[in-house]
């Protein structure tokens, strides 16, 4: 590979990361389009340690500069950042690049943020993409104020770019898999015992479907957490359990944004701090499970959490653009407070709503003998059922709405037509629908936003 491969420019500064276990991704490159020179790399992150596949710091190079070719004559909106996802079969690589425009040294610039992969890992990395991605855009939206103000962009892709590493290589190890035998969760058991509290998986899986299929389980024993774990995948398709996380054993991972659901541990203390930033940049409302006390807590809904999470967004933004000097407040700093908007650091919530469909669904799958594959086959059923029902929802509204073109006035009949009087049964119809069709909570709750007690009064009313 090293044929054809230019040598590495002594300008290029590297940084070496540790990461725990074998890291899935071969180097990460911030490179920007020289009027001049072409396609010049400014930084390469690439994981220390052995790897499966190495790269030379030329080669490295060499591909970062294949991203911005024929970027020259780029035409975007201002801000806008393109994705381009590239397979060089000959060379055995994928590059992810994110294309954006940006100010260096008071020129702006055609600029590109990429990870490199081998192909082979492929499969691996495609239901992590949107992920990734996201992740990296938000850290492109603040690199780029950065830039401007002519500071150092290296620092604040940092924060970004060694997370990532670190998810990547412990979804290799700690993936949960696609198909799960139902042998390994609470639903095998005999009946539901002093280890969980039918009220409590009751709540949890209820709370799981309202929040769209994203939970965070934590606890003291890895065992039990896992179990929960695998557990509330049963319900996500086999794309979003790839996108899940098992707890390690011997330590806790860190919370990462987009995960669906994940296992952490407490530390010796026994607790464990949520990162609120973090929580709130996720793409959907998050249930907060301890499997020690067994509480089950969640976040908004979707439109109000979108809400919250957009305001939040340019609040940290416009905080950044206000800066004077790259010490005033560091790029990750939680910005608690601004001229117009003050985030609620408690954004985890007691379940409010009472649900049928779960209730039944386990009063009925416990009736059945354990060992065989009735209760998967119930299982199997009882989510097509919800993913039907979602459908007829979707159809509904698009019937009263003539498909958007009048606002939806009429949630007390959708709900006696649907038989979804039960709060719990909205919400979980709901949430399953938002997954089919995104934005379909803010467009059903109307452009007048209503926080959560607001809701509930508007919603006794009808």
């Amino acid at each position: 590979m090293s044929s054809g491969c230019p040598p590495q420019s002594p300008a290029v500064a590297k940084s070496e990361v540790a990461v725990e276990g074998e890291c899935p991704l071969l180097a990460a490159t911030f490179a920007y389009w020289d009027n001049i020179l072409g396609p010049r790399v400014r930084h390469i992150w690439a994981p220390k340690g052995d790897q499966l596949m190495f790269l030379s710091d030329g080669e490295v190079t060499f591909l970062a500069n294949h991203t911005l070719n024929g970027e020259i004559l780029r035409s975007a909106e201002c801000g806008a950042v393109d994705v381009k996802f590239f397979v060089l079969a000959e060379k055995g690589v994928i590059i992810v690049s994110l294309i954006f425009d940006g100010e260096l040294k008071g020129d702006k610039n055609t600029c590109a943020l990429s990870i490199i992969l081998p192909q082979t890992e492929l499969a691996f990395y495609l239901p992590l993409h949107t992920i990734c991605v996201e992740r990296l855009k938000h850290v492109i939206r603040k690199g780029r104020i950065w830039m401007q103000k002519g500071y150092n962009i290296i620092s604040v892709l940092s924060l970004e770019i060694v997370p990532i590493m670190e998810l990547l290589a412990s979804m290799k190890t700690h993936c949960v898999p696609e198909d799960i035998d139902i042998k390994d969760t609470v639903l095998n058991d005999d009946d539901i015992g002093d280890s969980c509290h039918e009220d409590f998986l009751h709540k949890a899986i209820s709370s799981h479907l309202q929040t769209c299929g994203c939970s965070i389980v934590v606890g003291s024993n890895p065992e039990k957490v896992n179990k929960i774990v695998r557990t509330l995948c049963l319900f996500l398709t086999p794309a979003e359990r790839k996108c899940s996380r098992l707890c390690r054993a011997d330590s806790s991972f860190k919370y990462d944004t987009g995960l669906f659901v994940q296992g952490l541990l407490k530390d010796s203390t026994g607790s464990f701090v949520l990162p609120f930033r973090q929580v709130l940049y996720s793409p959907y409302p998050t249930t907060h499970i301890d499997v020690d006390i067994n509480t089950v807590k969640q976040m908004p809904p979707c439109h109000e959490h979108t809400y919250n999470q957009r305001r939040y967004m340019r609040s940290e933004l416009s905080a950044l653009w206000k800066t004077d000097s790259e010490e005033d407040i560091p790029p990750d700093t939680v910005i608690h407070t601004d001229e117009t908007f003050t985030p609620d650091l408690n954004v985890f919530q007691d379940v409010m709503h009472t649900d049928t469909l779960v209730k039944s669904f386990i009063d009925e799958v416990f009736m059945l003998k354990p060992g065989l594959s009735l209760r998967s086959t119930y299982l199997a059923q009882f989510l097509l059922l919800l993913h039907r029902k979602a459908l007829t929802l979707l159809k509904y509204i698009e019937d009263e709405t003539q498909k958007g073109k009048k606002p939806f006035r009429s949630l007390r009949n959708l709900k006696n037509d649907l038989n979804l009087t039960m709060e719990g049964d909205l919400n979980i119809i709901m949430a399953f629908a938002e997954k089919l069709r995104a934005g379909l909570h803010s467009f059903v709750f109307g452009k007048p936003f209503y926080t959560s007690m607001q809701e509930r009064d508007v919603l006794m009313s009808f």
